[in-house]
């Protein structure tokens, strides 16, 4: 074998170790990096099991990682810390928690926001920072929060003033969380950022992005493998929609589209991004081409048209820790990504 390549997930270590016919949705990488001549094998993360699995990941030259932010109530901090020790010992790894912290937090919604791509976005680093500011931005217009590190919609919230006249923590606001099932609610906007109050522990802020009013036209989900488009996901998300009349949810999403980076439709986007915007934000954020991830993504909705009538694109996300599902021409260019990043490590050790 070329190059050994592992492949992490977070999971009980004493459930069955994945064989070939039972990979879940992760099968088309296996299948590509083998078809590589790279030998694979499955990585189970978990708190409990860290020597065992530092043991497993410095045998190895390279691993890829899905876990997202927060599973369960459970963070990515111990695995962040060993990820960071077996790169620093030669092992590849993707995606290396620096570069998570760089690009794959909604802070770099902020730091990106004054690129084309960008939209009014600030940052709130406090509470008492967010008390102060929020009430004079809400307006006609809902504003979109989010926590610095999230996944599936959680700490994601639309809030919208009921009362135009009135701005400050007393006002009346309308606020729907983008986690799945939730419900539209009514309250104070004090009460409200008393609700975000958790969102601020640690490390912690919160990003204020206004409301895309094209939301219901859809998100365009450009993945990437380094600084190269391989594919599309298109999807009418709903989560922060209004409630259709009579009710106070969400409808629900519908399925998710996949298509390949020579997609129609999307070839300005993906202009953009290869010519312009990816580097763009690589200058900014200090980040080398082959330092991006061999498998990343960014979330686009539709801003307001130019004079032209042509589209805009503001970015809502990017995301990192654990990109999945992803169109089928995408795990080819992934598995030759891994592969020629490993057998660097391989012969750097």
């Amino acid at each position: 074998m070329v190059a050994s390549i592992g492949i992490l997930s977070r999971g009980d270590p004493e459930s069955p170790v994945p064989t070939p016919e039972n990979r879940g949705r992760l099968y088309r990488i296996y299948e590509e990096l083998e078809a590589a001549g790279v030998a694979v094998e499955p990585v189970i993360f978990s708190e409990e099991e860290l020597d065992s699995v530092r043991r497993q990941l410095l045998s190895l030259d390279g691993v890829l990682v899905w876990v997202d932010p927060i599973v369960a109530g459970r963070d990515r901090a111990v695995l962040d810390s060993l990820l960071s020790d077996v790169a620093e010992q030669g092992v590849f790894v993707s995606a290396h928690p620096d570069v998570i912290l760089k690009m794959g937090t909604k802070d770099v919604l902020v730091r990106t926001r004054d690129m084309e791509w960008g939209t009014e976005t600030l940052v709130y680093e406090t509470i008492e920072e967010m008390s102060e500011r929020l009430p004079a931005l809400l307006g006609s217009a809902p504003r979109v929060l989010k926590q610095l590190r999230g996944n599936g919609g959680n700490g994601v919230w639309k809030v919208r003033l009921l009362d135009e006249g009135s701005r400050s923590t007393q006002s009346a606001v309308e606020v729907l969380h983008a986690l799945r099932g939730s419900k539209l609610e009514q309250m104070t906007l004090g009460d409200f950022i008393q609700r975000c109050s958790p969102y601020f522990e640690g490390t912690g802020c919160v990003i204020d992005q206004p409301y895309q009013a094209r939301l219901g036209e859809g998100m365009i989900r450009c993945y990437m493998t380094h600084n190269r488009v391989v594919g599309f996901g298109h999807q009418f998300v709903t989560a922060l929609l209004d409630p259709p009349a009579g009710t106070i949810e969400s409808p629900s999403p519908s399925p998710r589209l996949y298509y390949g980076p020579d997609k129609s439709e999307f070839q300005d986007l993906k202009t953009n991004l290869e010519s312009r915007w990816i580097a763009e934000m690589q200058s900014l954020l200090d980040i080398d081409t082959y330092s991006l991830p061999v498998i990343w993504d960014a979330d686009f909705l539709l801003g307001p048209r130019g004079e032209d009538g042509e589209d805009t694109y503001v970015l809502c996300e990017i995301n990192v820790s654990s990109v999945f599902p992803i169109p089928d021409e995408a795990p080819a260019a992934i598995a030759k990504a891994a592969m020629a990043r490993s057998l660097e490590a391989k012969a750097q050790r």
